[in-house]
């Protein structure tokens, strides 16, 4: 099922795997690493992507993740559908600033991420437009995903196309149910990240 979401980011270039935009363009000399909408779908045509992916978690006083937080979106064809923090790596931006950034922009700025110094991701997930090339699928381009588990402190306030961020246990996240309802196959990168954290029984 090709998914396409608005983005919280106004700036085209930002949006999360598998996101619908409408946003209008920055001026030209607002941001020299913009491209437009011709050279961006060039881009992608030629060269794979680079993104940034977050699961935010919530965790005990012991640090043992208790829950799950997947966001619930409306697509413009009326449908809901799940899926979590996603968006591009901006040019000269660090990875951790572009994960800091894009949580921000997906759960608003009083979540308060917890994240270290240098953030190793939990696996790199592939995109293909081609469905079944790998378990992950995005309808517009190949794009290379650095996936990241986040503790969340705070108050977390879904922005724009995001509905709310709904709170799983981890068994409940790895269920078959909240899989089907996930976008682009993140079904899978759900369980990867519950079992990065030995939680996937």
């Amino acid at each position: 099922m090709a998914v396409r979401t608005p983005d919280p980011d106004p700036e085209p270039d930002d949006e999360g795997l598998g996101a619908f935009r409408d946003a209008t363009p920055p001026a030209p000399d607002a941001n020299p690493g913009w491209l437009s909408d011709v050279e961006l779908e060039e881009a992608r045509r030629r060269l794979p992507m680079l993104y940034v992916e977050a699961i935010p978690v919530r965790t005990d006083g012991s640090g043992q993740v208790t829950e799950i937080g997947i966001l619930l979106r409306s697509t413009p064809m009326g449908e809901m559908t799940r899926t979590i923090v996603s968006g591009r790596v901006r040019f000269g931006e660090t990875i951790r600033d572009a994960l800091f950034r894009h949580v921000e922009n997906d759960l608003g700025p009083m979540a308060f991420p917890l994240l270290p110094p240098q953030p190793l991701p939990f696996t790199v997930a592939e995109y293909f437009p081609i469905p079944g090339v790998s378990a992950y699928h995005d309808d517009r381009q190949h794009a290379v995903s650095l996936a990241f588990v986040v503790p969340v402190t705070g108050t977390c306030e879904p922005r724009q196309d995001a509905l709310e961020v709904t709170w799983f246990s981890p068994e409940a996240a790895a269920s078959d149910a909240v899989a089907a309802e996930m976008e682009g196959g993140r079904g899978t990168l759900i369980r990867h990240a519950l079992a990065s954290l030995g939680l996937l029984r």
